[in-house]
């Protein structure tokens, strides 16, 4: 029986890339504001890549629930240079769920993930197919260049976050890279084969290895709304990456239980020999209130963190479904261009 994956069918040349194809994958949630002009950029982009290197694009919008009239603008933009497909999920699933519905409504070969905010400049999208088909790199993904304009505590908890879920592990997510990242065909098969339902797109795309390249990139300020993604979010999607993607929150557990015993041996030693030499008893209430006090939050910590573990395995055994399309719609750029010369053809 084979354990593994063989994708090898689906490398890539920069002979054969044109016939692969480009899909851009764009989640939705309450970007109606700026979904239109979004959508002029992509069309841009697509006629620039088909000018360049002969390569056909689609984009697959995601609306993960959205509670504005995001739905109603996606299905009315037009398929002028590049397919549109629109998904609408029944539901808010989260953004990796409408990332992974995207990936499994992708129909050309390679996949590009980016945000619906008009954060991820599609201008540096030519860049990213450049080092795929002029480069043979696999997963191209871009990071923050910087975060000067960012406060102190919230790069001390990014630099935290990559430190921990980087601890011990084989293969290292690269710190402040985002979801904005180009995956060849051979990247996007492999990562359609990972069954786990608890995803995590930045490790999952850094876990599945091939060539890899980091472009540096400055993220673009937010034309329209507000970001739904506030400090009680941030942190509860940290915590959802850690515990879907790596173990060092039980580690970290265990060494911090190690060493809470050592030390307690260790104190136990100082009174036993203090009363030996001394004969005296060491009067000890306040230090073994403290004491029973910090072991009693340290085990409860502990819980908690293989409370979170045993909830991921939960949600596995479970089984359910990762999201639920309740619309699919789909433009044909050919199709379109095809109606409008045989509407012209029957008016003449």
């Amino acid at each position: 029986m084979m354990l593994g994956m063989d994708v090898s069918g689906l490398s890539t040349t920069a002979a054969n890339a044109a016939a692969q194809g480009l899909s851009v994958v764009v989640p939705l949630y309450n970007e109606a504001a700026g979904l239109a002009a979004l959508h002029v950029r992509l069309d841009d982009l697509a006629k620039r890549l088909r000018t360049r290197y002969g390569l056909p694009c689609e984009v697959v919008y995601v609306d993960d629930g959205s509670s504005d009239s995001t739905l109603d603008i996606a299905r009315g933009l037009a398929a002028d240079a590049l397919d549109v497909q629109v998904v609408s999920l029944s539901r808010n699933f989260g953004k990796e769920a409408a990332l992974m519905a995207g990936l499994d409504h992708a129909r050309r070969g390679a996949v590009l993930f980016m945000d619906g905010d008009g954060q991820h400049p599609p201008d540096l999208v030519e860049k990213l197919v450049g080092h795929w088909i002029d480069d043979g790199y696999d997963v191209v993904y871009t990071a923050k260049a910087h975060r000067d304009n960012e406060s102190f505590p919230r790069r001390l908890a990014v630099h935290g976050f990559y430190a921990l879920i980087n601890w011990g592990a084989r293969q290292k997510i690269p710190e402040d890279a985002g979801d904005f990242r180009l995956l060849s065909p051979r990247a996007a098969g492999a990562l359609r084969q990972l069954p786990e339902r608890n995803r995590f797109f930045k490790g999952l795309a850094s876990w599945i290895g091939f060539r890899q390249i980091r472009v540096d990139y400055e993220p673009a300020p937010r034309a329209h709304g507000v970001t739904t993604f506030s400090p009680g979010r941030l942190l509860g999607l940290s915590i959802e990456g850690l515990t879907s993607f790596s173990v060092a929150p039980l580690r970290f557990a265990s060494l911090l239980g190690l060493l809470l015993a050592t030390g307690a041996f260790l104190f136990g030693l100082s009174i036993l020999w203090e009363t030996w030499t001394t004969g005296k008893s060491v009067p000890g209430y306040p230090s073994l209130v403290v004491g029973l006090m910090t072991i009693g939050g340290v085990q409860l910590i502990m819980i908690g963190i293989v409370g979170e573990y045993i909830g991921k395995i939960l949600s596995e055994l479970k089984a359910r479904p990762i999201y639920f399309v309740a619309e699919h719609s789909e433009k044909r750029a050919g199709a379109q261009q095809d109606h409008s010369a045989a509407e012209r053809s029957a008016a003449e």
